[in-house]
């Protein structure tokens, strides 16, 4: 709960860009089709400004496009997605960000602000409502993974008020800042200047009281379309890293009043090898040793949760929201994994792709394994072709996407997760091979690299071929959402168009205006600046906004 004499910091009037994309309904909103941000021209740290949007690419990996099917094309449905919000407790104690010259993730200049910057991002879909390939309705939205930066409780209230609707501020803690950012080490940016850091050097500027607005109260809109929940790796582990179990007393490191803000160089190495599974992990290591402490307001809120208390919390009736009850989670049966109706013809197969023993790596228990191939199996009956070989067909119209949060070729941790000791592992070369025996899978929708990347999956029989569609993060730059639109063509084809979309902020704003949008914004430049970025993470024009031809028709 806020405390009384709450700042007016609801959304809205956001700036952006006046380029635009006519949709269904005479809405006018804008998408990357017609405009995209990038930096101004010049060196060393850049503000951004808007540029030309990216092209619609078609991709005929799968299937054919056949000109007439634009004529016959019947929309299915919509669905928006977002993956990696990272809502983050800066202050926690329980961070690494003294490795971030070793591992960007550990420290981001913008994280104070991810919560509001996520809000902007929900107000940008309300305001889309349909698709803008097909005009249908957008019919809900999923988050694949990674909600939380560090599965603390305040993180996961933060992201249940961002996505519902409703006040918050992104804070623990002091009522006042007691992060890196003040503490005086010049590996960090400060923005209250005082200080040449590292971040300085580069061309940050000095923002004296961005901390304090930061942390300010402010209220967001929450989505007004139902939405569903994929468990990530950094909504079940230290940082998305280190399970809790191989970290002594970890609530006591989380709830405690002792932050770690510098380290000795060998033993920042160190850690980060046992991060990097280059070395054996020690929780004395990450606790002791020659580290410059500071002194924090301990919180019982930053206390981490576990996959079964996310299940709960997102089957509080206070968490509901827009719905669904559970958020695709199941009272009667609460596993991380679940079905549920995109629409007619048309299920959802969410996964937890997380292995609490698999650093940040992913992978299937081989129990969910084959809970998969019983769900795929239902709408198929299955063959012997004659060489003996085991085939499936289809015998309902029933098609399927699947969601995760790891993509195939991260999914690479097979020994044993700490939440079921024993259990075989299945890999995603496993989860590839058995999603290509059905011809009645369509996508696979994930993300956890942060990257944009649209890859086909043939198979020896065509019909039996599907698309991995995974998206960039909305904590690193680019910072971006998905819209899939799903269209029956009438020719035994159907289309699955992708869109990217950017928050409901400006891309520029005076350094003065403390809005919400503003800090929206400030947060987007901030991330495109931050000596991490990686500007490959945008991808190629065939993984943005796409016409992914697939086999496969729906009943009419």
């Amino acid at each position: 709960m806020l405390a009384a004499g709450m700042t007016g910091m609801a959304l809205g009037g956001a700036g952006t860009a006046p380029a635009t994309s006519r949709l269904a309904g005479s809405r006018t909103v804008p998408t990357t089709l017609d405009v995209a941000a990038r930096p101004a021209t010049g060196e060393g740290y850049r503000r951004l400004v808007a540029g030309p949007g990216w092209p619609r690419v078609v991709r005929n990996d799968l299937a054919v496009a056949d000109p007439g099917r634009i004529d016959r094309r019947v929309p299915v449905t919509a669905f928006t997605q977002f993956t990696d919000l990272h809502i983050a407790d800066a202050q926690s104690p329980a961070r690494f960000e003294y490795l971030h010259p070793l591992a960007g993730g550990a420290f981001r200049p913008q994280e104070t602000m991810g919560a509001l910057a996520a809000a902007h991002l929900v107000q940008r879909v309300n305001a889309l409502r349909t698709g803008p390939a097909t005009g249908t309705p957008v019919d809900f939205v999923i988050t694949t993974g990674d909600s939380t930066d560090n599965h603390e409780f305040a993180e996961l209230d933060w992201y249940f008020a961002v996505l519902n609707g409703g006040p918050l501020a992104q804070n623990t803690g002091a009522a006042h800042y007691e992060g890196v950012q003040d503490s005086g080490d010049p590996l960090y940016w400060h923005p209250e200047g005082g200080l040449r850091d590292c971040f300085r050097e580069r061309g940050f500027p000095a923002l004296p009281g961005l901390l304090t607005d930061a942390l300010r109260p402010f209220s967001s809109p929450g989505l007004d379309i139902p939405w569903y929940a994929v468990f990530g790796n950094h909504d079940n582990s230290v940082m998305g890293t280190l399970a809790d179990q191989v970290i002594p007393r970890v609530e006591d490191w989380y709830t405690g009043d002792r932050k770690i803000i510098g380290r000795d160089e060998r033993e920042a190495a160190a850690i980060a090898e046992m991060l990097h599974g280059e070395r054996e992990v020690s929780g004395q290591a990450v606790l002791g040793g020659n580290a410059v402490v500071r002194t924090v307001t301990p919180d019982e809120r930053r206390h981490p949760f576990t996959t079964e208390q996310f299940i709960a919390a997102h089957l509080d009736e206070a968490n509901t929201g827009p719905g669904p009850v559970g958020h695709g989670f199941d009272a009667d049966d609460p596993r991380p994994h679940y079905t549920f109706r995109i629409a007619p013809g048309v299920t959802g197969i969410a996964l937890d792709s997380t292995n609490t023993a698999g650093l940040a790596e992913g992978s299937l228990g081989l129990s969910q394994h084959r809970w998969l191939e019983e769900v795929l199996t239902s709408g198929s009956s299955t063959y012997y072709d004659a060489l003996g070989r085991e085939q499936s067909q289809l015998v309902t119209d029933e098609l399927f996407v699947v969601f995760s949060h790891h993509t195939s070729d991260t999914m690479t941790a097979l020994w044993p997760d700490f939440r079921s000791p024993g259990e075989p592992r299945v890999g995603g070369d496993g989860v590839v091979r058995l999603l290509q025996r059905f011809p009645n899978v369509l996508a696979w929708v994930n993300g956890h690299t942060h990257r944009n990347t649209i890859t086909a999956h043939p198979a020896d029989e065509p019909e039996r071929g599907f698309w991995e569609i995974s998206t960039a993060s909305h904590v690193d730059f680019p910072q971006l959402a998905r819209v899939v639109e799903i269209a029956d063509n009438r020719d035994g084809t159907l289309s699955l168009f992708t869109t990217l979309v950017e928050a409901d902020s400006p891309y520029q704003a005076d350094y003065d205006d403390r809005s919400p949008a503003a800090l929206a914004s400030l947060y987007r430049e901030l991330s495109f600046n931050d000596p991490h970025t990686d500007l490959e993470k945008l991808g190629s024009s065939t993984d943005r906004n796409t016409e992914l031809l697939v086999p496969g028709r729906l009943p009419h």
